[in-house]
């Protein structure tokens, strides 16, 4: 049986696909994270003048396969097959099923299989084709390995930038993976495992009086979630320059394409109304599903990980600035989650990032502009990825991080003057709060840097 390959997600959620795929049947490899030697491979052989993702997917995967290669491995067209996203367009994503294709024949694999799995309601009988045993009521599961893989990285992100002991959340989150992957791996309990990761994260000490500035990383799909090269590492920099990066989650993705598939057929109910209305009510019910799974996990980790994002709300927010029926890349989402970011007190600095000339994300940086003068001067940076850039970008963010860390302190001092509180019960405090699990610290909804919720809520320690 042909091994299958797969990439371009986060760890975490690569590592929970690899499990449930194994699952049905399959052995699942995962290939290096994209860095930009693979870049630099991925222009070697693919066409000039498209996205950052085919350029650092077909280099990781060459560069997996010269590997192979190299080392005596013999029928690889026959023994491995490269397992993607697809889509029909409108920008270039539409293209990168066939320029995997033309980036391995010109890299001398000619022939070698590239399945590109379609976002729609046809991805059951698709895997089936490849050989999965996939069956309806493995699709929840499926889900779910998406929703605890955005789970983890919440909670990772959320602990990193105030670990007490350096490399501790990074521990954690290694283990939480080892304990959730055989659980989609066997099909065991997923609650027994994320109670486990529960117990663990508990142990953690972390040391919230420090205030720093939230920062919220929107954009284009690949480029947002990508913690290495091809984000130029944005995360981990972040937690460096002393900012709490706020991750966003996939699951938000798969209710997106769901709300579009709704908004769609709704509209064109009139060609058969019943064919319409099976179609809306599964879109509706797996709506459901993936929702309620979230929020089931969410508050087992006593709601610490962010809650997901009605469409509705992002529609609402994004409608005075772009066209909700426009499709193509994250569509309006980026104009929503910036408003949604602002109103909800959820980061004091909001980052785009993508391909360079990504078309969806170009058009959505169109207004927003607009958006942040009519939030009152919101910090807003808008970055493209391509590979040679990283100090520009990175000079760039910093202008406004230096302003967003001010407002992060400002917050901070406003809510000690208001509460009358001097450095030495400050102290008090923050030795009390370490001795505490980290997840029943209960935080605030009123401000918007960690720190200063958490002293709002627990000024009672004193």
């Amino acid at each position: 049986m042909a091994k299958v390959l797969i990439g371009g997600l986060t760890r975490a959620h690569e590592t929970l696909l690899q499990g449930f795929f194994q699952f049905l049947g399959q052995e699942v490899i995962r290939l290096p994270e994209p860095d930009n030697e693979a870049l630099k491979i991925g222009k070697i052989y693919a066409n000039k003048g498209q996205c950052n993702p085919v350029y650092y997917n077909a280099g990781t995967l060459i560069r997996y396969l010269q590997e192979l290669r190299d080392s005596g491995e013999t029928n690889i067209n026959e023994n491995y097959f490269y397992l993607t996203a697809g889509a029909c367009g409108p920008c270039r994503f539409g293209m990168y099923e066939m320029e995997y294709r033309k980036a391995l024949s010109n890299a001398g694999f000619e022939g070698f299989r590239v399945n590109a799995v379609q976002q729609n309601h046809e991805l059951v009988h698709e895997l089936r084709a490849l050989g999965f045993n996939f069956r309806m009521r493995d699709l929840p599961r499926f889900f779910n390995t998406i929703i605890l893989g955005d789970i983890i990285n919440s909670l990772f992100y959320k602990a990193k930038p105030y670990e007490v002991d350096e490399g501790s959340v990074d521990r954690w989150r290694d283990r939480a993976l080892d304990l959730v992957y055989p659980s989609f791996r066997y099909h065991h309990s997923l609650t027994r495992a994320m109670r486990k990761v529960r117990s663990e994260y508990r142990a953690l000490k972390l040391d919230y009086l420090r205030p720093k500035p939230k920062v919220k990383i929107i954009g284009e799909f690949f480029s947002h979630l990508q913690e290495g090269d091809a984000s130029y590492r944005l995360p981990s920099w972040l937690i460096e320059e002393g900012a709490e990066p706020v991750f966003e989650p996939l699951s938000n993705w798969l209710d997106y394409l769901l709300w579009s598939k709704i908004s769609y057929t709704r509209e064109r109910a009139f060609r058969g109304r019943f064919k319409a209305f099976v179609i809306i009510a599964v879109a509706v019910l797996l709506k459901i599903t993936i929702r309620l799974n979230f929020a089931y996990f969410r508050r087992m980790m006593h709601r610490r990980p962010d809650r997901l994002v009605r469409q509705s709300q992002l529609a609402r927010f994004a409608a005075p600035y772009y066209n909700v029926k426009l499709s193509g890349g994250e569509g309006h989402m980026e104009a929503g989650k910036h408003v949604y970011a602002v109103r909800k007190r959820q980061a004091h600095m909001v980052i785009s990032i993508k391909p360079f000339s990504c078309m969806p994300s170009t058009q959505s940086d169109g207004v927003q502009t607009k958006i942040a003068e009519d939030l009152n001067g919101s910090l807003f940076v808008s970055i493209d990825t391509t590979g040679d850039a990283e100090v520009n970008v990175k000079s760039r963010i910093l202008m406004k991080l230096h302003e967003a860390q001010k407002r992060a302190e400002a917050e901070f001092e406003a809510v000690l003057k208001r509460l009358k509180l001097e450095e030495q019960r400050m102290k008090k405090l923050g030795e009390k709060l370490q001795d505490k699990s980290p997840l029943r610290i209960r935080i605030s909804r009123k401000y918007i840097s960690t720190a200063a919720k958490i002293i709002h809520v627990h000024r009672g320690f004193l």
